[in-house]
């Protein structure tokens, strides 16, 4: 399997939040197959995004003029730090 994951800071989590939900669609058509949704402990307003994403199909995606937009809309204060794995091997603890 692989995987992308997204580290960014915004500025007001539910703002960010609520344009994040409206974009699930989008995520979908564009090969996402889902995720999960992370705060930083100590600063709420640091998420990380990690889903399970065709890496040629997430990279497209994370270098779209509309991501870039929907990004700004939603107050996001830095690109995000992305990163695209591919899984070697599940670990039992």
């Amino acid at each position: 399997m692989s995987y992308a994951i997204y580290r960014t800071k915004v500025a007001d989590y539910a703002r960010w939040k609520q344009e994040f939900d409206d974009d699930a669609a989008n995520r979908q058509a564009g090969g996402s197959k889902g995720g999960k949704l992370f705060r930083d402990a100590s600063d709420p307003n640091v998420v990380v995004m990690l889903f399970e994403w065709d890496l040629e199909k997430a990279r497209q995606c994370s270098q779209s003029d509309d991501l870039r937009e929907k990004m700004q809309r939603a107050g996001v204060l830095e690109p995000p730090d992305i990163f695209f794995l591919e899984e070697i091997e599940q670990l039992s603890s």
